[in-house]
């Protein structure tokens, strides 16, 4: 005759009367520091509330670019491709290798040199470094504790060995890393210059400055490039007396002309302009809500860890 009772297990039995117990004693413990857990949580609120207002807007302004013919490895470009083997021959380097121009001016743009130049260049040091807010009706408010407008002395009080006036090494950091935005979609090739600050209006202007000095920059070293070029051929031309080897030269010279000509005449020389940048009406971050509902649950967490914690010294 079958047993139709139940196998009792004493040790489940007991283990799941541990686990009750546990976690009665635990809800015990928090029920009994839930006004730790309360002011906690409030302090928490509260502080990330009065550090996101504290925050200033940041607006952000971009535009999207498309690489020229030229830059794309097209026009003048395919020619000194074409004539690579003439020109190694004849000592002259007509560029046209591996890497593409778009690439070679990306990496020029967010180079230090380059920062360092359009900084001097547009005299932008106070609005880079030294802004506290933008206010819709008086524009720029700068950080009097920083940088003074009305004399334009920097004021800032900083230790040796740094001077109150920001170096390059300073201001070059801060443009990389919160100032400028450079991005290439690999499978269109279109690139986003896009630049991040308190004033929309000085956001707009400076990504409409970066793109014309990234064109004159690109476009005077093509320029300086083919002008020795052009100096080397006639000097060659003059040396030699074998009709091919003038021929080749001619045709060196044709090409390194018309890289001059194009270069003076076209004003979107690497990057032509498809999306321009326009001033920003929304900003761009911070994100406060997020801010205060991160704070507010970190110091529920921490709250119930104090509680639990506290229980254990206290026992």
């Amino acid at each position: 005759m079958k047993n139709d009772t139940h196998n009792y297990d004493p040790q489940r039995h007991s283990d799941y009367q541990d686990d009750e117990i546990d976690l009665r004693e635990l809800f015990g413990i928090i029920w009994q520091g839930k006004w730790w857990i309360i002011a906690i949580t409030f302090v928490f609120a509260v502080g990330s509330v009065i550090y996101s207002l504290s925050l200033p807007n940041i607006y952000k302004s971009e535009a999207t670019l498309a690489p020229t013919e030229e830059a794309s490895g097209g026009g003048l470009s395919q020619m000194a491709g074409q004539l690579g083997g003439l020109a190694s021959l004849a000592g002259v380097n007509l560029g046209g290798g591996n890497t593409d121009k778009t690439t070679i001016a990306l990496e020029i743009l967010k180079s230090r040199a380059f920062i360092k130049g359009f900084v001097e260049k547009y005299d932008i040091l106070p609005e880079l470094m030294a802004v506290e807010e933008w206010n819709r009706g008086s524009g720029v408010v700068f950080n009097n504790e920083l940088y003074n407008p009305d004399t334009k002395e920097w004021v800032r009080e900083v230790e040796p060995p740094k001077q109150p006036e920001p170096s390059s090494w300073e201001y070059v950091k801060v443009f990389r890393e919160s100032v400028l935005e450079v991005s290439k979609d690999d499978t269109t090739g279109l690139v986003t210059i896009a630049v991040n600050h308190q004033s929309p209006e000085v956001a707009e202007q400076w990504v409409v400055w970066l793109i014309e000095e990234i064109n004159n920059h690109m476009r005077e070293r093509d320029i300086q490039e083919a002008q020795r070029s052009l100096e080397y051929l006639d000097k060659e031309l003059q040396s030699t007396s074998l009709s091919d080897m003038q021929q080749v030269f001619y045709q060196l010279i044709e090409k390194q002309t018309q890289t001059i000509m194009l270069a003076n005449v076209r004003p979107e020389y690497i990057f032509q302009t498809l999306d321009p940048a326009v001033v920003p009406e929304q900003k761009a971050k911070p994100s406060r809500a997020l801010i205060c509902i991160i704070g507010t649950f970190l110091g529920g967490f921490l709250s119930v860890g104090f509680v639990l914690v506290r229980n254990i010294f206290r026992k």
